[in-house]
């Protein structure tokens, strides 16, 4: 019998497998809401034919001794268990499927480390899908939804062509903060006694752009993120000091031919204290949009130059893990404060056809492990804002939550008054 094939892990699947927590588990949590029914033979037949189509989603990790210097991925050709499930319809189905989701990460041992609920209600259907973000990102299983839904409705589900844009006006270099200061923290508000992650989801319309502004969508919600841990750091006293957020950046193509796995490269997106202290807002988004355009341009590996270092073959990869940490938790206090994912407008119609139809709402979550603890993301699908607010129960309670969606609302609204 020929063994499966294998590939060694990345640097971004290494760094995460050294750092996995059981007690926050590294999960990416998409939620698609759908106006009709979807039928369960119909529904797990098209998503495993998708998996196969996408033949690197079906991976899982390659046993080995102690001793190895890498962890590998081993491919198969079919699931090793039964990925999709069709959990009780009830009044409180969809919401103990999002707990599922923030508690339970896939395992890796298994092929695909992927999971999907279809959860059945009064108003539709949503199908909610576990990722384990040690092996793949949302964008890429979110395309193979898209090949899910095609494959299911017989319809073309093609990605849109990106938005136009007029080609930037050549700038001087952005003036950035300096790097040299620890960034903020968000200020603790009040934990709960249990272990991992909370999450909102919610609906917020679109900010309004002027038309020729030089900033984006996605310039007001890096400005109204920033805005709103100054405020929440404000109200609890904690002292100012510069903030740093993480943003993903996504250059693959969404097509068939999309790479599957983690190709998102990590900038941070610096903000000085001074410009978070309700000066003019119009200056501010207009630098925001010179840093995050020279960020997205420069050309850098996907976690920084230092992860290659951190997954050279030195030693076993169970001595590196440790040592990762070990590193990490030292440099706890220089993680960036918090991190926003716009994944922008969904660019596949994911048309179930007829019976199901068209989506009309599609949720992101981004794992909220500390030190940061907290986490923004966003979507847009048929012209409205869906928002993952994800926050670590050791850090903020239900309550904070619900303040810090209130003053995100509040400030993302304020972007919109800069004519």
């Amino acid at each position: 019998m020929t063994a499966p094939p294998r590939i060694p892990f990345p640097v971004v699947d290494e760094v995460s497998r050294h750092c996995d927590r059981e007690a926050e588990p590294n999960t990416v949590l998409i939620e698609v809401h759908l106006p009709g029914d979807l039928d369960p033979g119909r529904m797990r037949k098209a998503f495993t034919e998708a998996l196969r189509r996408h033949p690197r989603s079906l991976a899982r990790e390659a046993p080995g001794p102690w001793y190895r210097r890498h962890y590998e991925w081993e491919l198969t050709d079919e699931p090793d268990v039964e990925v999709v499930s069709f959990p009780p319809p009830g009044k409180d189905a969809l919401r103990d499927a999002r707990a599922r989701a923030l508690a339970q990460a896939p395992p890796l041992a298994q092929s695909p480390p992927v999971r999907l609920e279809v959860v059945a209600g009064e108003e539709g259907t949503a199908l909610v899908l576990t990722v384990n973000h040690t092996a793949l990102d949302g964008p890429a299983c979110l395309r193979v939804l898209a090949t899910a839904a095609e494959l299911y409705g017989g319809r073309d589900n093609a990605p849109a062509a990106p938005p136009v844009r007029p080609p930037d006006v050549p700038q001087g270099p952005p003036d950035t903060p300096s790097h040299w200061t620890p960034p903020a923290r968000v200020a603790r508000g009040t934990p709960e006694a249990t272990r991992g992650n909370g999450l909102i989801l919610t609906e917020l319309a679109l900010p309004h752009r002027p038309q020729g502004s030089p900033y984006t969508v996605n310039d007001q919600l890096m400005v109204a993120t920033a805005l709103t841990i100054a405020h929440w750091n404000r109200e609890r006293g904690a002292a100012r000091r510069p903030l740093r957020i993480t943003m993903p950046v996504d250059d693959r193509p969404r097509d068939a031919s999309m790479p599957i796995g983690n190709g998102t490269r990590l900038v941070e997106v610096p903000f000085a204290p001074e410009e978070l202290d309700g000066g003019d807002l119009r200056e501010l988004l207009r630098r925001t949009a010179l840093r995050t355009r020279a960020l997205k341009a420069l050309p850098r590996p996907q976690l920084g130059h230092g992860a290659r270092l951190l997954t050279a073959p030195w030693a076993p990869v169970a001595c590196r893990a440790a040592f990762v940490r070990g590193l990490r938790r030292a440099a706890a206090p220089w993680t960036s404060t918090t991190l926003l994912s716009n994944i922008g407008r969904i660019p596949y119609a994911l048309d179930f056809g007829d019976g199901a139809g068209l989506a009309r709402a599609v949720w992101f979550s981004a794992p909220a492990q500390m030190p940061r603890g907290l986490t923004f993301t966003t979507a847009s699908t048929a012209g409205r804002l869906h928002l993952a607010l994800r926050w670590s129960r050791a850090l903020l309670g239900s309550g904070d939550g619900d303040r810090l969606l209130d003053l995100f609302a509040h400030h993302l609204h304020s972007t919109e008054a800069t004519e």
